[in-house]
C-alpha cells in the first residue's frame, strides 16, 4: 500500500518530464512521509503496542492499586474529618494551616502540570485530524472556560447560601425575641441557635432585638479572632452591639464560603479522579501501572486532605461529611475498575477517546488551578491571620512550594 501511495504521487513528476535530480529528491521526501503516515494510521487503528504489556500481571497490580489508593485516598479524607475534635488537628489549629498548604501545592500542582499537559498531549494527538484540533490552542481554551465558570458557580453558590442562611437566622432570632421579656438584661436572654450542619448562624435579625447570650458572644468573640477579624493584636474596636452585628455576618458569611468551596473542591477532585482511574484501567502494561500505584496513593491523600479539610471547616452534619468523603475515596478504584473491564476493547489512540481525555483533562485543570489558587491559597495566604504571624507565614510558604514541587516531580514516573 505503501508502495502504490509513493508511485501514485510520484506519477506527475514523471509524466511532466522532471529532471533525474529533481526526481531523485522528491522520492527522498515522499517515501519517510509515506511510511510515517502509514505507521501513525496503524498505531491509531490497532492501539498503542507495548513491548511490556502482560495482561495477567496487570490484572493482579490493578487490584495492588484499588487497595492502595482507596486506602490512601481514605486515609486522607479523613483525618481532618476525624481531628477536627482533636486539639492538634482543629482546623484553626497551625498544624493544619500548615499541612493544608501543602495539600494546596499539591493540588495546584496537579492541575498545571499533570492535568493541563495531559490535555495538551491527547489533543495534539497525530491520531486526531488536523482540522481544527492543530488550529487552535484548546486545552489552555478548554482550561480558562473551565475557570471562568467555576469562578461563576463559586460566587452564586456563595450568595444563595448566604441568603438562606441570613433569612434562617432572622425567622429564628425573631421567633426568639418574641419570647423575650422587654428589658431583660443580655446576660440572661435567650440565645438563637440556627440548626443546619451543626453550625450556629448568626446573633440577631436584621436591625432588630440584639439577642445573644454573653457566654456565646464571648465563645464567638474569639472565633472571629482566631480567623483574622481583628488586629494582629487580638483586640478590636470594643464590644459594642455594632462589633456583635459585624461578627454575626462575617460568621455566615465564612459558613457559607466553607460550604461552596468543599461541593466546587470535590467536583473538581472527583472529575479528574475518573479520568486517572480509567487511564490506569484500561492500561495492560506493568512497566506503566507500578509508577502510577505510588503517584496516585500519594496524591490522592493530599488531595483528600485537603477535601477533608473543607469539609470540616464547612461543619456538615457526621452523615453528610461522610456521604463526601466515601464519594471521593470510591471515585479513583471505581475509575479503575471500569477501566479494568473495558480493557480489551478499548482503543486510547482512537479519535473519541483522545478527544474526550483531552477535553475532560482540560477542564479539570481549569476547575483545580482555579480552587488551589484562589479558595485555597489566597483565602489563607492574604489572611490576617498568616500576615500576623512570621513563622507561620514561613512555614505555609515551604509547605506550598514543598508540595507543588514533589507533585511535579512525580511527573516523572506518572
Amino acid at each position: 500500500m505503501i508502495i502504490v501511495d509513493v508511485l501514485w504521487k510520484l506519477f506527475p513528476l514523471y509524466s511532466f518530464g522532471s529532471e533525474t535530480d529533481s526526481l531523485s529528491e522528491s522520492i527522498l521526501q515522499i517515501v519517510p512521509e509515506e511510511m510515517a503516515s502509514s505507521t501513525t494510521k496503524i498505531l491509531c487503528d490497532a492501539g498503542e503496542s507495548d513491548l511490556c504489556r502482560d495482561d495477567s500481571a496487570a490484572f493482579l497490580l490493578k487490584f495492588v492499586a484499588i487497595a492502595s489508593i482507596l486506602l490512601a485516598g481514605a486515609a486522607g479524607v479523613a483525618i481532618p474529618l476525624v481531628g477536627r475534635n482533636r486539639r492538634f488537628l482543629q482546623t484553626e489549629g497551625n498544624l493544619f494551616v500548615a499541612a493544608k498548604a501543602f495539600a494546596a501545592g499539591v493540588i495546584l500542582a496537579t492541575g498545571f502540570v499533570h492535568m493541563l499537559a495531559g490535555g495538551t498531549e491527547a489533543l495534539s494527538n497525530p491520531c486526531l485530524p488536523d482540522y481544527p484540533w492543530s488550529k487552535f490552542p484548546f486545552p489552555g481554551f478548554f482550561a480558562m472556560i473551565a475557570a471562568l465558570v467555576t469562578l461563576l458557580v463559586d460566587f452564586m453558590g456563595t450568595q444563595y447560601y448566604e441568603r438562606k442562611q441570613e433569612s434562617s437566622s432572622s425567622n429564628q432570632a425573631a421567633s426568639e425575641a418574641s419570647v423575650v421579656e422587654p428589658g431583660g438584661r443580655e446576660e440572661t436572654s435567650v440565645v438563637p441557635v440556627v440548626e443546619r450542619d451543626n453550625k450556629v448562624f448568626g446573633e440577631e435579625d436584621g436591625g432588630g432585638i440584639h439577642i445573644v447570650g454573653i457566654r456565646a458572644h464571648a465563645a464567638h468573640h474569639r472565633h472571629s479572632h482566631s480567623n483574622g477579624h481583628g488586629t494582629c493584636d487580638g483586640h478590636a474596636q470594643g464590644h459594642s452591639h455594632g462589633h456583635g452585628h459585624v461578627h454575626g455576618i462575617s460568621d455566615v458569611e465564612n459558613g457559607a464560603r466553607h460550604v461552596v468551596v468543599s461541593q466546587i473542591l470535590e467536583l473538581g477532585i472527583v472529575s479528574h479522579s475518573i479520568i486517572i482511574g480509567l487511564s490506569l484501567g484500561v492500561s495492560q502494561s506493568p512497566c506503566t501501572i507500578r509508577p502510577l500505584i505510588a503517584a496516585l496513593s500519594f496524591h490522592q491523600f493530599f488531595e483528600g486532605f485537603a477535601l477533608g479539610g473543607c469539609i470540616s471547616q464547612a461543619q456538615f452534619r457526621n452523615k453528610s461529611a461522610t456521604i463526601m468523603a466515601c464519594f471521593f475515596a470510591l471515585t479513583t478504584p471505581v475509575g479503575i475498575g471500569i477501566g479494568t473491564a473495558v480493557a480489551s476493547s478499548f482503543n486510547s489512540h482512537s479519535a473519541g477517546a483522545l478527544v474526550t481525555e483531552g477535553i475532560l483533562d482540560s477542564l479539570s485543570a481549569g476547575i483545580l488551578v482555579y480552587m488551589a489558587l484562589v479558595d485555597l491559597i489566597a483565602a489563607d495566604f492574604l489572611s490576617k491571620r498568616m500576615s500576623c504571624n512570621v513563622r507561620l507565614q514561613v512555614v505555609s510558604y515551604v509547605m506550598l512550594f514543598l508540595g507543588a514541587g514533589l507533585m511535579s516531580a512525580l511527573a516523572i514516573w506518572a
